[in-house]
């Protein structure tokens, strides 16, 4: 097994938060390279592609929330979004971030616990491969709504196997049932083309 794949296997199979913040401090160096370049990860560029569809305005107040290495938000950058945040559990991975220079602040932070955030502080929240295979699960969907501004969007991939495995449906509806944001968009793209892995793309747009 090369090693890129050997080291993405164990990040899918960390037991608990401390071993996958392990995983990511040694893969930080090398991730952009073996996701984008060995590995064909093309998520990032999906899900920034359908929010930027909806959001017009290129000052709106963004947070990628588990930003990791800065790839969304270095796509959000180049197309003219200049008040982007970025927040991940990883230290070593928000120094990659910060090298890349596309972010007005970015803080570490534990998307499964409430954030140091206020309600409404965003216009925007976007989140790429975090609601994966042990990482973060449905629950932290809430604390997203909860920091967006109403008529905010929130964009999110779901890799196609935590999807199904942690019922990410049944949280969405029951968030939409009680009235806080509306399904805009919900589809199935490709996530990493290398292991033939899909996820679900899905944008919402926040109603209190």
């Amino acid at each position: 097994m090369s090693d890129h794949k050997e080291i993405h296997d164990r990040v899918l199979n960390a037991s608990n938060k401390e071993e996958l913040r392990d995983v990511y401090s040694e893969w930080a160096d090398k991730y952009d390279h073996d996701l984008l370049n060995e590995m064909g990860y093309v998520a990032p560029v999906d899900a920034g592609r359908l929010l930027q569809a909806y959001l017009d305005d290129k000052v709106a107040h963004v947070l990628d929330a588990g930003c990791g290495t800065g790839l969304v938000g270095e796509f959000l950058y180049q197309e003219g979004y200049l008040n982007i945040e970025g927040l991940d559990y990883s230290e070593q991975m928000l120094e990659k971030a910060r090298e890349k220079g596309v972010y007005k602040n970015l803080s570490q932070g534990d998307l499964m616990v409430r954030l140091d955030i206020a309600e409404n502080t965003f216009d925007a929240v976007i989140s790429v491969g975090t609601f994966t295979c042990g990482h973060v699960g449905p629950s932290a969907l809430g604390e997203l709504v909860r920091i967006t501004k109403p008529g905010g969007f929130i964009c999110f991939t779901v890799r196609d196997q935590a999807w199904e495995e942690d019922n990410y449906h049944a949280e969405m509806e029951k968030i939409e049932k009680n009235g806080l944001w509306k399904r805009l968009e919900e589809r199935t793209e490709d996530y990493i083309q290398d292991d033939g892995s899909s996820c679900k793309v899905c944008l919402y747009q926040i109603t209190a």
